[in-house]
């Protein structure tokens, strides 16, 4: 279950940016307008906050996006940090 949930965590996102990106690209256009760049360095690092921000953009950043940017970054960070924290007894840490 727990590997599972990590594939789910770790792919999810990056599966939904593919799909997004194929079914609107002119969404992905605007969000990131004349390169290709930040949007593939934000699917290999922080896809839950490269979607959010695809989400919000169109209307400006201004407001609530900005919690929900936190959120999204918030999950990111949440992510990466508890693959370590769930495997720190097979590391040799929570004896």
């Amino acid at each position: 279950m727990c590997c599972f949930f990590t594939i789910l965590v770790f792919l999810g996102p990056r599966a939904a940016i593919l799909i997004w990106y194929l079914v609107n690209p002119a969404r992905w256009a605007l969000a990131f307008p004349q390169t290709w760049v930040w949007p593939l360095l934000g699917s290999l690092f922080l896809p839950w906050l490269t979607l959010m921000y695809v989400l919000v953009f169109p209307g400006g950043i201004v407001g609530l996006d900005w919690l929900w940017l936190g959120l999204a970054l918030a999950a990111d960070i949440v992510s990466y940090s508890g693959g370590g924290y769930g495997n720190r007894r097979r590391l040799g840490y929570g004896q």
